[in-house]
C-alpha cells in the first residue's frame, strides 16, 4: 500500500488504485497513525487522539474493532500490537518521498536539476497535510512539520528559478505566496531580488518598505542582515545583483514526470551515445516532457537551450539565433549561425520539428557538421532521417503508470477517484496518453470517474478543455491529433481513415484489400505514417491505431461519405478470411492463433453483417469459439444446430429440434450431448462418414466416449485408437487430445495407471501448445485423479488447484466443478470431512441447477452418502444412495451402477442384503471388464469388513446369491 498524508488522507495500490477506508474513526486512526510515524503509538494516545475528552463506554474494545476494520482494508498484518501500542507497518508514504526529494535536490549542485526535483516534491501535494483532520490534536505537530517543509521547497524552487534565469515568472508567482506569509524574511528577500532582476525596481523597493514596516508594527523588530544588504545593493543598482548568464533557458517543471523512470535513463544513456537523438511519438504521448526531464539532467559548458518550433516563423536559423543570444547582421542566417556555434560545446533542444521537417533536418545536419561540441536532442511526430540519428519512440504509459498519472492529476484538482474499475477502464481507453489522461482528469470533479468512463465514446467534446498554459493545439484532444492529420499526405490521410474501420489492428493483407485504390501505394502509405507515429507496427507486420486516432479517423471517414463502403469491403475480407481457416489438419495451431489476433475485427465484421452474411460468418467460426471455449459468445451468435449443441455446453435447455445444417454442425450437436453423458441422444445422431475421414475419426472418438459411458471397455479402447491413429494421419491435434483422453479413461478404469498418467500428461502437451485453456484444466484435473488414486495426496491436491483456477479464469462452470470434485475427493480420502462435504455438496448443488442433467451426479451422490455413513447418518446415506442408484439406471452406466449399489450395502440396515448388494456389484464390474481397482476399494473394504463381522459364516453364500440377481431386475 501507498499513503498520502499531503492533502486529504488517501490509500493506494501499488499499481496506483485509490484504496477505500470506510467509517471516518478507522480513517482517523490510520491518520493518527501516519502522523505518528507509524508508530507505535499507544492505546491511551489514540483513544485520545480520536475520541477526545469523550471516549465511548468501552474504549479499547472499540479502539480495537476500529484496529480490526483498518487491517481488514490494509492487510491483517499491516497494523501490529507490540507492549508500546500499535504500529502500522513501513510503507511508501507521500511526506517521505517528499522529504527524498527535497534531500536530492539540496544535494544537487545543478540548477536545472535541483528545480526538476524540487517541482517534482511539491507537486506531491494535494492540499494541506492532513486536510481532513486539521482540528485534530494528534496531527498538528505533524502538520506544523510539512507545512514549514513545505514552505521551505518553495523558497527554494524560487531561488533555483532564478538562478535559471526565471526573473519575471518568479517576481509573479511568489505575490500571492508572500501576502500569505508576509513575515517570511527569506520569502520576501526572494520575492525582492525577483522583482528587482525583473525590471520592477519601484516594486521591489515598495515590498521592502512594506516588511520592514509590518516587521516594527508586529514583532517590533528590523529587517535581518540578507535583507538589509539586498536593499542596499538595490539602492545602488549594484552590477552584483544581475547574475553571469549561466546558458541554458529550460524553464522550471510545474508538475512532476510521473511514470518515466525508465524511459527517462534510456534517453540519458542514448544521449551519451550519439550527437543526434529524435524523440518520436504520437501527439499527446508526452515528448516534450520527457525530453525537457532528460535535458535537465545534462550538463554542457555552454548551455542547453530548449528552441519551440511549434510556432515557428521565418527562418529556422534565426530563431535558433535567438534562442542563443546570437546578434542579427546581415548574411545568411544560417551561416552565420553555423559560425557563432563553431567551437561552443552546448546542447539544443528542439521541440516539435514535424512542422518544420525539412529544414530542421536541413539545419541539424549543419550544426553537427560544423561543431563538434553540438548535440541535438529533438523532438518530433517522424525522424529527421539523417546519419548518425538514433531514434526514441517513446510510447503511451503502460496501466500502472497511467493510473499514477490520473490519479495524481485528478486529486490535484479536487476530483474523488471512487471506482477503481472505472479508473482503469479510462486509463485503458485513452491509450495511457498523457495529454487524454491530463485532460480527463479535469473533468472527474464535476463527472466523477464512472459517468466520464462511460463518456469516453465522445471523447472530442468531452476531453476538449485543457490548460491555459499549453499552446491551443495541445488544449484538446482533437487538435493534438489534428496536427498531425495536417502534416499527412492525400494518401496517407486516405489509408488511416479506412484502416481506422478496424477494431484491433490489420495486418498488411487486409489493409491493402480494405484500403486499395487505383494508384495508391498502400505499403508506401503505411510506412509514412508510421514514421509519423500515427500508426504503430508491430510484428507480422500488423498496424495498429491507438484507440483516440481510431476515433478521430472514423469521424474523417465519416465526412468523406466512404463509411459504407469501406465497412462492406472489411466485412468482405474477414468473412472470407474465416472461412479460409482450416482448423482441423495441420495447420489447425496456426490458424488458431491467427484468428486469436484477429477475435475483435471478427466481432466488428458480425456486429456489421446482415443476417445471411452473419450466418455465413459464425458457421465459419463455430469450431474456433468451441476450440476456445467460448461457448456463450457462439450460443449468441450461431443458428440452427450448432445453436442447439452450444446451448448443452452452457448449461442451457436445448432446444426440442432444430435444423440440420452440416453433417459437421450434426456431429457436433452429438458430441455435446455426449458432454452431458445423454447416450441415447448421441447414439441417433451419430452416422458413418466413408467419405470425409476427419468425420469419421471424429464419429469414432465420440463412439468410443460413447462406449465408456455403457462401461464397454473393449470397445472405448478399439474406437479410441482408431480415432487417435486417424486424427494422427490428418494432423488434428484436438483430434488426437480427444482420443487421448478417452484412453486415459479406460486405463484409469482398469488400474492401469502409469499408461492413463502418461496419456494424460501428453494431452496437456498437446492442449498447452494450442493453447486451449479448458482442455489444459481437464488435462490436470485428469492427473490429479491418477496423483490421487496413487496416494500422491499433496500432488493431486496442487494439479486440482491449478486446474481450478484455470477453470475458473476460462469462465467455464463445467472445469472447475470437475477440479473442485477432486479436491473434494482427495480431502475425503484424508479425513477431512467438513472440506469434502462443502465441494461435493456444491458441485451436487451446481448440477442440480443445470437445465439438462449432468452424468457428474451419480459420483457426487456416492461420495457424500459414503460420508454420511461415515458420519453414522444412515439415513441421510441411504438416501443420496438411492438417488444415485436412480440416475445411474436412468444413464445406462455400468459402473456407476456398481458404484450406487456399494453405497446402498454400507447404507442398508440389513446385513444379508449389504452382503448381497456387493455382489451384486461386483458381478457388474467383472461383467464388463471393470473390476474394483485396490486403489479405489476403501469404501468396499471398510463396508465388506463390517458386513463380515456382522454375518460371519454367512456373509460368503450372501454375496454369492447377490452376484447371480442382476439379470433377474
Amino acid at each position: 500500500m501507498r499513503f498520502g498524508v499531503l492533502g486529504q488522507l488517501a490509500v493506494w495500490t501499488r499499481e496506483g488504485s485509490p484504496v477505500r477506508v470506510p467509517e471516518a474513526k478507522v480513517r482517523a486512526l490510520l491518520a493518527a497513525l501516519l502522523a505518528h510515524d507509524g508508530g507505535p503509538v499507544s492505546a491511551d494516545r489514540l483513544i485520545a487522539g480520536l475520541w477526545g475528552e469523550q471516549p465511548p463506554g468501552n474504549a479499547l474494545n472499540t479502539l480495537q474493532t476500529k484496529v480490526s476494520q483498518l487491517r481488514r482494508v490494509l492487510g491483517r498484518d499491516a497494523v501490529t500490537h507490540e507492549p508500546a501500542g500499535y504500529r502500522l507497518q513501513p510503507a511508501e508514504v507521500d511526506a517521505d518521498h517528499f522529504a527524498e526529494l527535497t534531500r536530492q535536490a539540496a544535494a544537487s549542485t545543478d540548477p536545472g536539476t535541483r528545480a526538476g526535483l524540487l517541482a517534482e516534491a511539491l507537486a506531491l501535494w494535494r492540499g494541506p497535510a492532513y486536510a481532513d483532520f486539521a482540528d485534530a490534536d494528534f496531527s498538528q505537530a505533524a502538520r506544523t512539520r510539512l507545512t514549514e517543509h513545505r514552505l521551505t521547497a518553495l523558497e527554494e524552487l524560487a531561488r533555483t528559478r532564478l538562478e535559471l534565469g526565471e526573473h519575471t515568472r518568479v517576481a509573479d508567482e511568489l505575490g500571492p505566496l508572500t501576502r500569505e506569509h508576509p513575515l517570511r524574511e527569506r520569502l520576501r528577500a526572494t520575492h525582492l531580488r525577483a522583482l528587482y532582476l525583473a525590471g520592477r525596481q519601484h516594486e521591489a523597493l515598495a515590498a521592502y518598505e512594506d516588511l520592514r514596516h509590518r516587521l516594527a508594527e508586529d514583532l517590533g523588530v528590523d529587517p535581518g542582515p540578507e535583507l538589509t544588504a539586498l536593499h542596499q545593493a538595490m539602492l545602488s543598482q549594484d552590477p552584483a545583483l544581475t547574475p553571469v548568464r549561466s546558458g541554458g533557458n529550460l524553464p522550471a517543471p510545474l508538475t512532476g514526470l510521473i511514470g518515466r523512470t525508465q524511459a527517462q535513463r534510456r534517453v540519458r544513456e542514448l544521449l551519451g551515445e550519439a550527437r543526434l537523438l529524435t524523440l518520436t511519438g504520437s501527439g499527446g504521448v508526452g515528448k516534450t516532457s520527457l525530453a525537457l526531464a532528460a535535458a535537465r539532467e545534462l550538463t554542457a559548458p555552454d548551455g542547453v537551450w530548449l528552441v519551440e518550433l511549434a510556432g515557428h516563423t521565418g527562418t529556422l536559423a534565426a530563431t535558433i539565433a535567438a534562442v542563443l543570444g546570437i546578434r542579427e547582421e546581415t548574411g545568411d542566417p544560417a551561416h552565420r549561425l553555423t559560425e557563432a556555434v563553431r567551437g561552443r560545446n552546448l546542447v539544443l533542444l528542439l521541440d516539435n520539428c514535424e512542422h518544420v521537417i525539412e529544414q530542421a533536418a536541413e539545419l541539424t545536419a549543419a550544426l553537427l557538421r560544423a561543431a563538434p561540441g553540438v548535440r541535438v536532442l529533438a523532438t518530433s511526430r517522424e525522424p529527421l532521417r539523417l546519419p548518425g540519428e538514433i531514434r526514441y519512440e517513446v510510447p503511451p504509459l503502460a496501466l500502472p503508470e497511467a493510473i499514477s498519472l490520473f490519479t495524481a492529476r485528478v486529486e490535484a484538482t479536487g476530483g474523488v477517484l471512487d471506482d477503481p474499475a472505472a479508473v482503469r477502464a479510462i486509463c485503458t481507453r485513452l491509450d495511457g496518453l498523457p495529454l487524454a489522461l491530463e485532460l480527463a482528469a479535469t473533468r472527474v470533479r464535476a463527472l466523477g470517474v464512472h459517468l466520464l468512463a462511460e463518456r469516453l465514446d465522445d471523447r472530442f467534446r468531452l476531453l476538449a478543455n485543457g490548460s491555459r498554459g499549453v499552446p491551443a493545439r495541445q488544449r484538446t484532444l482533437w487538435a493534438v491529433i489534428d496536427w498531425s492529420w495536417d502534416l499527412l499526405t492525400e494518401p496517407e490521410r486516405l489509408v488511416l481513415r479506412r484502416l481506422s474501420v478496424h477494431a484491433d489492428g490489420a495486418t498488411l493483407a487486409a489493409a491493402e484489400a480494405i484500403c486499395a485504390q487505383d494508384g495508391l501505394d498502400v505499403l508506401d502509405a503505411l510506412t509514412g505514417l508510421v514514421d509519423r507515429s500515427l500508426l504503430l507496427a508491430q510484428p507480422g507486420p500488423r498496424y495498429r491505431l491507438l484507440e483516440s486516432i481510431a476515433a478521430y479517423a472514423r469521424t474523417r471517414l465519416a465526412e468523406h461519405g466512404e463509411q459504407p463502403e469501406i465497412r462492406q469491403r472489411f466485412l468482405a475480407h474477414y468473412t472470407e478470411l474465416a472461412e479460409q481457416a482450416d482448423l482441423r489438419g495441420p495447420a489447425q495451431r496456426d490458424w488458431l492463433t491467427r484468428l486469436d489476433t484477429e477475435a475483435a475485427n471478427l466481432r466488428a465484421a458480425l456486429d456489421l453483417a446482415d443476417p445471411p452474411t452473419a450466418t455465413r460468418l459464425s458457421t465459419a467460426l463455430a469450431w474456433h469459439w468451441f476450440l476456445r471455449g467460448r461457448y456463450r459468445d457462439a450460443h449468441t451468435a450461431t443458428t440452427g444446430t450448432w445453436r442447439a449443441a452450444f446451448a448443452l455446453l452452457i448449461g442451457e435447455t436445448s432446444p426440442q429440434s432444430s435444423t440440420v445444417d452440416s453433417p459437421l454442425a450434426t456431429w457436433f450437436l452429438a458430441w455435446a450431448h455426449l458432454h452431458l453423458g445423454q447416450t441415447t441422444a448421441a447414439e441417433e445422431l451419430l452416422t458413418d462418414h466413408p467419405g470425409d475421414p476427419w468425420l469419421t475419426a471424429a464419429t469414432l472418438i465420440a463412439r468410443a466416449k460413447l462406449a465408456s459411458f455403457r462401461g464397454d471397455l473393449a470397445a472405448t479402447g478399439t474406437a479410441g485408437r482408431d480415432s487417435l491413429a486417424l486424427f494422427t494421419r490428418l494432423g488434428d491435434d484436438w483430434g488426437r487430445l480427444q482420443a487421448m483422453d478417452v484412453l486415459a479413461y479406460a486405463a484409469e478404469v482398469t488400474g492401469d495407471y502409469p499408461a492413463a498418467a502418461e496419456l494424460h500428461a501428453a494431452g496437456l502437451r498437446i492442449a498447452q501448445d494450442l493453447r486451449l485453456w479448458t482442455d489444459v484444466s481437464y488435462r490436470l484435473a485428469g492427473l490429479g485423479r491418477i496423483a490421487l488414486l496413487t496416494g500422491e495426496h499433496h500432488r493431486a491436491a496442487d494439479l486440482h488447484r491449478r486446474a481450478r483456477d484455470l477453470a475458473v479464469e476460462q469462465a467455464n462452470p463445467f472445469a472447475e466443478t470437475f477440479a473442485n470434485v477432486g479436491l473434494g475427493l482427495g480431502a475425503r480420502r484424508q479425513g477431512d470431512l467438513d472440506t469434502a462435504e462443502r465441494l461435493l455438496g456444491a458441485a451436487l448443488a451446481w448440477n442440480r441447477g443445470l437445465a439438462q442433467p449432468y452424468y457428474g451426479a451419480p459420483l457426487l451422490l456416492a461420495e457424500l452418502g459414503f460420508l454420511a455413513e461415515i458420519r453414522g447418518d444412515q439415513e441421510q446415506a441411504l438416501a443420496l444412495h438411492q438417488e444415485g442408484h436412480t440416475i445411474a439406471e436412468r444413464l445406462a452406466d455400468p459402473r456407476a451402477i456398481a458404484l450406487a449399489l456399494e453405497g446402498l450395502a454400507g447404507a442398508t440396515a440389513d446385513p444379508a442384503e449389504g452382503a448381497r448388494l456387493l455382489g451384486e456389484a461386483t458381478a457388474l464390474r467383472a461383467a464388463v471388464g471393470a473390476p474394483l481397482p485396490p486403489a479405489e476399494r476403501q469404501d468396499v473394504s471398510r463396508i465388506e469388513q463390517r458386513l463380515r463381522a456382522g454375518l460371519g459364516a454367512r456373509y460368503e453364500a450372501e454375496f454369492s446369491a447377490g452376484g447371480t440377481r442382476r439379470s433377474a431386475r
